[in-house]
């Protein structure tokens, strides 16, 4: 028997416009950046993990049969969905913080098991959330 997972290392999101995911992620949410691949895809380190966002018209491509990195072709469309780890006390830092850039909170719920969450979209359309970790009873 296999031993169990540990976590999630990397979470992707697509979109076409890299450079408004790179304003975005980088500049509005302060992510920091860990490369960049021209208009393929732009990674950020996001706490003890990394964001990868790919342009989906890149990524379905077939790698060269000459590739360093042979990764296998992939890609999504419509509107992905991920949620970014915060401290209960900081959901209204943040909320401020997207607000003050000009980004609309779509949601801010309470839970039944009584923890908060809000939603808001990047500029591809993507969901994002932001959640105390109590939503999924970690910490």
């Amino acid at each position: 028997m296999a031993p169990a997972l540990e976590g999630i290392l990397e979470t992707a999101l697509y979109a076409e416009d890299i450079d408004g995911a790179e304003a975005f992620y980088g500049g509005v949410l302060g992510l920091e950046k860990i490369t960049r691949a021209g208009k393929r895809h732009v990674f950020f380190r996001c706490g003890p993990g990394v964001l990868l966002i790919f342009n989906p018209a890149e990524t379905v491509k077939p790698p060269s049969p000459d590739a360093p990195l042979p990764v296998p072709p992939h890609g999504s469309t419509g509107q992905g969905h991920m949620c970014f780890h915060v401290s209960a006390e900081a959901l209204d830092a943040w909320k401020a913080k997207l607000e003050t850039a000009g980004v609309a909170i779509e949601a801010d719920i309470r839970w039944p098991n009584g923890a908060r969450s809000f939603y808001f979209r990047d500029p591809a359309g993507n969901s994002l959330e932001c959640a105390e970790p109590g939503l999924w009873s970690i910490e």
